[in-house]
């Protein structure tokens, strides 16, 4: 029985194609990941965004951020809804970077000294990566600093008259 010549790879190129692929995934991967940060750390700037708007809706209609009277209160609808049934935030925001799902961005309402209007601190519940906060405004400066590449933050919170900040 005749022999033909077998085709195939040998060794040394199914170990090159092999390393090719691993630094591939080597290179890609973290930009993966670092994607997903942003992505997250993105949805909670909306999402905080969102909700200020629902407060600025509730005082231009009740001259207060309190739509139940409350100073401290959950983005949950039903917190959002005045006794007269007006709804300002319908649908319960999500902070996908929250360890537990279930977890409210909360709101808490200071009254200001001097007749000046109340001031409001909505709180995102999640921990984001430091670095996808970097275009964020350092938390207790007014300057307008930036939190920068090495912003060793977690946490974003909105202050009505300044804006979103880390914390």
């Amino acid at each position: 029985m005749e022999r033909n010549d077998e085709c195939g790879f040998t060794l040394i190129e199914l170990m090159i194609v092999v390393a090719i692929i691993a630094i591939l995934a080597g290179i890609l991967i973290p930009n993966f990941v670092n994607a997903r940060a942003q992505a997250q750390t993105s949805a909670c700037e909306s999402n905080l965004r969102s909700i200020a708007t629902a407060l600025e809706l509730v005082y231009a209609d009740l001259q207060t951020y309190e739509p139940n009277g409350q100073a401290n209160f959950n983005a949950d609808p039903a917190d959002f809804t005045n006794s007269a049934g007006t709804a300002y935030l319908n649908n319960t925001p999500r902070d996908a970077a929250a360890i537990d799902p279930t977890q409210f961005y909360t709101i808490k309402v200071t009254e200001q000294a001097g007749g000046a209007p109340p001031a409001y601190v909505i709180t995102c519940p999640g921990t984001h990566v430091g670095s996808t906060l970097a275009k964020l405004q350092k938390a207790g400066t007014t300057d307008g600093s930036m939190c920068g590449p090495t912003c060793t933050s977690t946490t974003i919170t909105y202050t009505s008259g300044t804006g979103m900040q880390t914390q």
